[in-house]
């Protein structure tokens, strides 16, 4: 009896597969929709960009998954410890029969999504230093040409020209218009950042609109339009709604201004309180160099009264001039009257030394004819060598005969 039994329950035996099949066809049915809301763990990104995470609460913990197609669209990153309310359906993973929750939308709970993203934005750009009052630079004092970017149809462009004109009619401005809200408006205004700061003479440009709600603001708040601002070639003023209103772009800039107005009133000076200072600075140069030409005559006077009467300087160098050239010819004539009785002392000893003055006293000098040498040893001679004498008065051509007597 048992083993009929038994067969015709083989029956209904399922396999796991076909098990499987039926838990996920009845969750499919039942469960195809549900909101739950949970603590995001063990959140992890592969390469494929899909989001897989558990979520839990105190007593339990579903696996989940999130397709790249649906949080690609997510405006914020989810991450461990979050508290989140998602919209998905239950399945079964019949590879390993793990029930998991398929998530296909996601809400921060207590926090908007677009606050959230906000939050986090701001955590990355101050990481890499972007809100560093040391990268900001300073206004210049009276820029060539004032850029602006906004919307034409607005009342922040309005504004802004009244402004400008009526504080520095001088002033060239250069109106690059972008949409202010909206998909398109980031990379609108991250293009028209780039158009003026290729027009060298533009030394200050102005971004901004007039107030509205934190979603018509949101363009303001893109990572691109804060990091194109960080980039800028010239300082940056951001003047986005009204006072009250503070977006990424406000801290990225070089400058806030809590309105357009004001944004104008940073960037240029006014024209009568420049011509004011041009008045009151030239009065003080004035005054300063009177004060110096008049200390300087003070001083001219104050000297004058320490020094002589140039004719009476001039006559008593003239006479010190005379002094010193009659000293000067005493000692020309003393040196001239010792050179003369040293010259002729010197004379008179050379003269008592002069051969001539030995001829004067009876000698002569004999020489040989054919080199003009002395003869100062007989024994040189031989008979008949032509000899000259020369006496104190004349000469003789003599030859000798007997160079051996005496």
């Amino acid at each position: 009896m048992q083993l009929p039994m038994a067969l015709s329950a083989l029956a209904n035996i399922l396999t796991v597969s076909q098990l499987a099949q039926r838990v996920r066809a009845a969750l499919d049915e039942t469960l195809d929709e549900v909101w739950v809301v949970g603590e995001i763990s063990n959140f992890r990104v592969p390469p494929s960009g899909h989001f897989y995470f558990s979520l839990k609460d105190a007593r339990s913990q579903l696996a989940a998954v999130m397709f790249r197609s649906a949080n690609q669209v997510l405006p914020f990153r989810p991450a461990d410890g979050m508290e989140v309310i998602v919209r998905g359906r239950v399945g079964l993973y019949e590879v390993r029969g793990n029930l998991q929750l398929y998530v296909e939308a996601m809400e921060p709970r207590g926090l908007g999504s677009l606050q959230l993203a906000l939050e986090q934005l701001k955590q990355q750009l101050a990481a890499d230093g972007l809100f560093a009052e040391a990268r900001k630079r300073p206004l210049p004092f009276m820029p060539r040409a004032v850029g602006i970017v906004t919307a034409l149809n607005g009342a922040a462009i309005h504004d802004l020209l009244v402004v400008l004109c009526a504080r520095f009619p001088a002033v060239r401005v250069v109106v690059r218009p972008v949409r202010v809200q909206g998909k398109e408006a980031p990379p609108d205004i991250v293009d028209a950042l780039s158009d003026l700061q290729h027009l060298q003479s533009v030394d200050v440009i102005i971004v901004g609109r007039g107030g509205g709600s934190v979603e018509d603001l949101w363009a303001f708040n893109d990572e691109r339009v804060a990091r194109a601002i960080a980039a800028s070639r010239v300082p940056v003023v951001s003047a986005v709604g009204h006072e009250i209103d503070i977006t990424i772009a406000d801290l990225v800039a070089d400058r806030r201004a809590p309105t357009p107005t004001a944004a104008a009133t940073m960037v240029v000076p006014n024209h009568r309180d420049l011509t004011a200072w041009l008045a009151r600075t030239a009065e003080a140069l004035h005054a300063g160099a009177a004060r110096q030409l008049r200390r300087h005559r003070e001083q001219v006077t104050a000297q004058a009264r320490h020094l002589r009467d140039p004719r009476r300087v001039l006559k008593a160098l003239q006479q010190r001039l005379d002094e010193i050239s009659e000293r000067a010819q005493r000692a020309v004539t003393a040196q001239v009257r010792w050179a003369r009785q040293h010259w002729r002392g010197n004379a008179e000893r050379l003269q008592a030394l002069s051969p001539l003055a030995v001829l004067q006293r009876g000698y002569s000098i004999t020489r040989r004819v054919d080199d003009g040498s002395v003869i100062r040893d007989a024994t040189t001679l031989v008979a008949g060598d032509p000899l000259r004498v020369t006496f104190a008065r004349g000469t003789a051509r003599v030859r000798v005969e007997d160079p051996s007597a005496n």
